[in-house]
């Protein structure tokens, strides 16, 4: 549950966060304003608020099963993470890009899909990296909605046995290994995709 509630809330929240980026970027001084005020408001929310706002406030409109919720909540205050560190490496790939992707005929869409974007990826994975540890710590707050995780499993093994030392320090642990995995991994990725300079 732990890794499926992270993989969920990472995967929508870099298509969230792209196209956020995106609009912040190429979308216009009014586009970019009302994104701007978003993400603001996103990004001051604790994760655990942002859950409970799910649960009751958007859980009273349109009921949602406990694990929808919380990969939800996660997965936008992820996206609105995500959003700035694709903005910062989409801007970093320069404009002199666009201009020339422009130039031999791309429209400014097609220009940002095949020149931009896969640049501004390869950049954003360093930070993204970080964003993914962290969003494997945080799923570990999905156990106030009672979702089965991680967290929630090492409790039940210390009612049921009256020792909280050995069934806590097995999921330290495996939070360790998994985000150690998870670096290792992007790094690898990162080093893969690298263009030589």
């Amino acid at each position: 549950m732990t890794v499926q509630v992270t993989l969920a809330a990472l995967a929508i929240g870099l298509v969230t966060g792209s196209l956020i980026a995106v609009a912040r970027v190429y979308g216009g001084p009014r586009l970019s304003a009302v994104m701007v005020v978003y993400l603001t408001l996103v990004r001051s929310l604790p994760e655990i608020l942002a859950l409970f706002l799910f649960v009751f406030v958007v859980g009273a409109v349109l009921p949602l099963p406990a694990e929808i919720a919380a990969i939800l909540a996660l997965a936008t205050i992820s996206g609105a993470y995500q959003a700035e560190i694709i903005r910062g490496a989409v801007q970093s790939v320069g404009q002199a890009q666009l201009v020339a992707a422009r130039s031999v005929g791309m429209t400014q869409t097609q220009a940002v899909r095949y020149i931009i974007l896969p640049q501004a990826f390869r950049l954003a994975l360093p930070a993204w990296s970080n964003e993914a540890s962290g969003m494997i710590k945080a799923s570990s707050l999905v156990y106030a909605l009672g979702v089965p995780e991680l967290l929630r499993q090492a409790e039940y093994v210390s009612a049921r046995t009256f020792d909280p030392f050995p069934p806590f320090l097995t999921a330290a642990v495996i939070y360790l290994f998994l985000t150690v995995t998870t670096n290792l991994l992007l790094r690898a990725l990162e080093r893969r995709v690298a263009i030589p300079t």
